[in-house]
Formats: C-alpha cells, sequence, structure tokens
C-alpha cells in the first residue's frame, strides 16, 4: 500500500466491486461524488430459455455510464493484482459483490478495502442475511459499513445505518431499501475518510450468526408451523424462490399472506387444510396454530395472481390439503 493518503473531504479514487442490482444505488452515489476509476463485476451469466449471455446489472450501468469494466472470473492471480494496483486507488468498495479478495489484493488500496454488507454485524455474516432477518422474525436490520479482512465478513465496523423491519416487509421490499441505505452508510464514510476510517470498531464475540445462501428446497412449506413462523417464511422467499407447497395442479407458489385467527367452527381443522374465503376472497389455511390468509399465488407455469382468482379456477373444496410433500407434486 502506497504512503501518500487523500486529505479529508478530498474526492476518493475507488475501484468498485459489485454485481446485482443492490449495489446499483452505491456505485450510483459514488460516481457523482467521487473519482471511480474502474468497476469489477462478475461474468455475464447465461439465463432464461434461450440461456442467453447476459452483463450483470452492475456492468450493464458501469458500461452506459461510460466507466472502465473489468469481469475476471476469480482475482486469484498475478496480473490481476498488478492490474488492480495500477488503478492507483485509494479505496475498493465492495458491495455484493460475490468473489473473494485474496489478502494480497487487501492490501492494494492507501485506505484499505471496504465492504457494505446488509445487516447488522456480527448478526447475519454470509450469503442471505436479508432473507435470514425476515425468517427469524427479526426486527430490525441494517447495513454495516466494515473493512475487509481475510474473513467471511469478520472484519471491524466504521459506520452503521439501521432500519425497522415490518410486519409487511419481504425480501424484496427490504431488498430494495437496504440497497438505497447501503449508499448512504458507504457514502457518508467515504466522504468522511481518511477520518472515517481510523477507528474501526472490532465485532464482537458473541452474537455471531451465519446467514446461509438460501435454496427452493428449503422454501417448502410444512403446514404443522404455526401461522406467524410461517408468515415469516414466505415473506423470506418472497419473491424468489418463492415459498412453495402442492395444490390441486402441481406446485403453488404462495407469494403474499398473513396471520389470522382460526375460525371457531374449524378450530379441529388438520394443518394444510383449505378453510374456505375470507370476505375479501382470501384463501384460509388451517396452520399447526391459527391460519393463514393467502392473497396471492402462483401456479405452476402461470404468473403470480390473486388467490380469489385461483380459488375460482381451482375448485378447491373446503378441507382439501394443500400437500407439504413432494410425493404430491403431478407437474
Amino acid at each position: 500500500m502506497a504512503d501518500k493518503k487523500p486529505a479529508k473531504g478530498a474526492k476518493q479514487r475507488i475501484v468498485f466491486m459489485g454485481s446485482p442490482a443492490f449495489a446499483i444505488p452505491t456505485l450510483d452515489h459514488l460516481v457523482k461524488t467521487h473519482d471511480v476509476c474502474a468497476v469489477y463485476s462478475q461474468p455475464a451469466k447465461k439465463s432464461g430459455r434461450g440461456m442467453k449471455t447476459t452483463p450483470v446489472p452492475i456492468a450493464t450501468y458501469a458500461d452506459a455510464a461510460g466507466l472502465p469494466v473489468f469481469t475476471p472470473d476469480n482475482l486469484k492471480s498475478a496480473e490481476i493484482e498488478a492490474q488492480l494496483a495500477s488503478h492507483d486507488a485509494d479505496l475498493f468498495v465492495v458491495v455484493a459483490y460475490g468473489l473473494l479478495l485474496p489478502a494480497a489484493i487487501l492490501t492494494i488500496p492507501r485506505l484499505g478495502c471496504l465492504n457494505g454488507h446488509a445487516s447488522l454485524l456480527p448478526r447475519w455474516r454470509g450469503a442471505a442475511p436479508i432473507q435470514r432477518a425476515i425468517q427469524a422474525g427479526d426486527s430490525e436490520t441494517g447495513i454495516s459499513a466494515m473493512i475487509m479482512e481475510t474473513g467471511l465478513d469478520t472484519g471491524p465496523v466504521v459506520g452503521v445505518c439501521q432500519t425497522a423491519i415490518s410486519k409487511h416487509d419481504n425480501a424484496a421490499s427490504l431488498h430494495d431499501r437496504l440497497a438505497d441505505l447501503t449508499a448512504v452508510c458507504l457514502g457518508a464514510v467515504i466522504d468522511g475518510a481518511p477520518d472515517s476510517l481510523a477507528s474501526p470498531i472490532p465485532q464482537a464475540d458473541d452474537g455471531i450468526v451465519y446467514a446461509a445462501k438460501i435454496s427452493s428446497a428449503e422454501a417448502m412449506i410444512d403446514w404443522q408451523q404455526p401461522a406467524y413462523i410461517l408468515d415469516c417464511h414466505i415473506r423470506a422467499f418472497a419473491p424468489y424462490p418463492g415459498a412453495w407447497c402442492f395444490g390441486p395442479k402441481g406446485r403453488l407458489r404462495i407469494l403474499d399472506a398473513s396471520p389470522m385467527a382460526m375460525p371457531a367452527a374449524q378450530r379441529t381443522a388438520a394443518a394444510g387444510s383449505f378453510l374456505g374465503k375470507t370476505a375479501d376472497g382470501g384463501m384460509m389455511i388451517a396452520c399447526g396454530q391459527d391460519a393463514l390468509k393467502i392473497t396471492t399465488v402462483q401456479p405452476a407455469g402461470k404468473t403470480s395472481m390473486l388467490a380469489s382468482d385461483f380459488l375460482n379456477g381451482a375448485a378447491l373444496a373446503i378441507g382439501a390439503f394443500l400437500h407439504p410433500d413432494t410425493s404430491q407434486e403431478n407437474t
């Protein structure tokens, strides 16, 4: 790392590293306030039915902004180290990049490598902090601005911005709010550098929780769970991969629901059974405790729809089951 450091309040020379849309608000903010000299993202991905190669969102944004874009498969080579050093950066700023930075690269920029992580560290280190916070029923989360180390989200923290998780938040709404908050949090730290980086706070040794990568298999709904647990489960996996069970015509994604009291006349109904419609057309399903009112679903092979529209075509009888097990799949 070079000895010469920029003065407080000066424009920082930044290499930005990010890949998904989550990182765009931060890059957009930094382009307007500092000197972004290069952008690194993951390589273009093949996606869709035609498996067309499509640049990741950050690369698309950077191209449109006229920024130099680099898309290495990994950062584990002397050539990449030399390339990164040639940018002569004050900071590497990392937001949801998806590639590990080797120890040698962490020492290249004058002021170090700054990461914006979508949790209140040390809670929810790892790949899926947004979904895991909702799934666990957390009442708040936020963004931690962290000086990067070789460990997984273990570095000392130099800035925090908090936000409440409402009972209406799902992974999509919280994702968008935290994306904007990342720009605010990192922007404040970078604007105040180098002073803002001078006294990082080590993460606590207690309260460490890891946010494992999510999968479609674990999004399956277990109707034996209480309704309030399933409410968190459904919101955590909405819209992707979508909490799911099996309906009368195959896999059924449940995209929006809310807990409700079990109707008095149906208190002995088996978990997973259809209890009928609510007054506003919602689909009532019995749970291990209380019930869920489902308002939005996505049947296999179709777009999302109101539960009332689904019921109009599904001919679901009172007492019929939305099965949780794969033996019931018929699509």
